[in-house]
């Protein structure tokens, strides 16, 4: 790709009276929203309804309580509907490193048993798997997956970390950081053989994928809802299929402990749960609006478009101006290469994210892997190509500037500063 060349811009999407996408939501119009993948955002309608449930709550606690298990149940088939699984295999879990700490904290003591992760792990879930190996006084494999690695390459890499003295995988479906596919279906129908627990970190899957348990084998796969479902934060499904289930205990135990799974998740205490009420009536308002494959294919190619619009502006740092290839890439998520010296860890990364933020007006996901630092870009419905051109236009030569003065910190062995 040469410099000022880009994927055709795609028509912005509207409501059905004419008025932007963006004006369904409450999003703060001073910035730049470029980072729906971290916490998603939620539309009007959700809001109202999450508030309108509140308030129901709060006028008859009394009759609200006792009766919220029927309407979390119903909830949580609505929601499998809308994934394409059984309801009774679905659990409500805060979010999907709530969800992964249930499972590991289902998992009897293996001795000799190791846990394989992969280098592209969420941090917050690995931590919970180094975590559970200590407790089992086993060890954790990291398979260390190349960022271009197809599906077949991925798969090799993952199993080559895996033999008789594994007892559990746990491997990203989209990884966060690289925004890239995972061989989930391969590595779970192998673990099945093989008789080796798989998690399946989902987190990003519900929405961006139609149907992302479909084809898949494993013991327990977690999503967030709040992402690109756009529910209310703290909405995420656990989905279980195999023995496992059985074992599966809600992180508060309640008077609902003895039911079955999923029975008992929908009782705990006083837990506020408008926002699993509520995660229908985001993801239907996206259905109703534009319907999810609409959606779907314009945030992809809204995603392409700016991914080339934000490479071709690092260009002139020198910075490699080609799309970056993730092997395995998913709909609506593209990484684009900073220039040398930015985000070349986690925590430089996220220093990134904070300054562009305050200083650039931009809400934008910072990533790094593997000593390099990436923009992540992941749009939505919200989004549109102007979003991108203001980052090309507007930010990318103060970043440029940020980057010579990590370089510039760095040859005079000074501590960069934001970098």
């Amino acid at each position: 790709m040469n410099e000022g060349e880009a994927a055709t811009a795609p028509r912005p999407l509207t409501l059905p009276d004419g008025r932007p996408a963006k004006e369904a939501w409450t999003l703060d119009p001073r910035l730049r929203h470029l980072n729906h993948g971290s916490f998603g955002a939620v539309p009007r309608i959700a809001q109202e309804r999450q508030s309108a449930l509140r308030a129901e709550m709060e006028r008859a606690p009394v009759a609200w309580f006792p009766a919220l298990p029927g309407r979390i149940a119903a909830a949580r088939a609505a929601v499998a509907d809308r994934l394409r699984t059984d309801g009774k295999d679905l659990a409500f879990v805060p979010n999907a490193s709530a969800g992964a700490a249930v499972v590991h904290a289902a998992l009897a003591a293996r001795p000799g048993g190791d846990i394989v992760v992969t280098d592209h792990g969420y941090g917050a879930v690995t931590m919970g798997a180094r975590r559970l190996a200590d407790r089992w006084g086993t060890g954790v494999r990291t398979a260390r997956v190349p960022l271009a690695a197809d599906a077949e390459q991925a798969y090799r890499a993952v199993m080559a970390e895996v033999d008789d003295g594994v007892a559990l995988i746990v491997l990203d479906q989209i990884t966060s950081a690289t925004a890239r596919l995972m061989p989930v279906e391969r590595v779970g129908a192998e673990a099945a053989r093989r008789g080796i627990t798989l998690l399946v970190d989902g987190a990003h899957a519900p929405g961006l994928l139609a149907a992302p348990l479909d084809g898949l084998v494993c013991d327990a796969w977690v999503g967030n809802l709040h992402k690109w479902g756009c529910a209310p934060r703290g909405t995420a499904a656990l989905v279980a299929r195999g023995a496992l289930r059985a074992d599966l205990h809600p992180l508060i135990d309640s008077w609902a402990a003895k039911e079955p799974f999923p029975d008992r998740f929908d009782q705990q205490g006083t837990l506020d749960a408008t926002g699993w009420l509520a995660a229908p009536a985001a993801w239907d308002f996206i259905d109703d609006t534009w319907g999810w494959d609409t959606a779907r294919r314009y945030m992809d190619e809204l995603a392409d478009h700016g991914a080339q619009v934000v490479a071709a502006a690092f260009a002139r740092s020198g910075t490699p101006a080609d799309p970056v290839d993730v092997g395995m890439p998913v709909p609506g998520m593209r990484l684009v290469r900073l220039p040398e010296g930015l985000g070349t860890t986690r925590l430089a990364a996220d220093a990134l994210r904070d300054r562009a933020s305050a200083e650039l007006g931009v809400e934008a996901a910072f990533t790094s892997f593997d000593g390099l630092g990436y923009l992540r870009l992941s749009a939505h419905v919200h989004n549109t190509p102007d979003d991108y051109a203001y980052f090309a236009e507007v930010c990318v030569p103060v970043v440029e500037k940020w980057a010579r003065g990590a370089r510039d910190a760095s040859s005079s062995g000074c501590e960069p500063v934001h970098a």
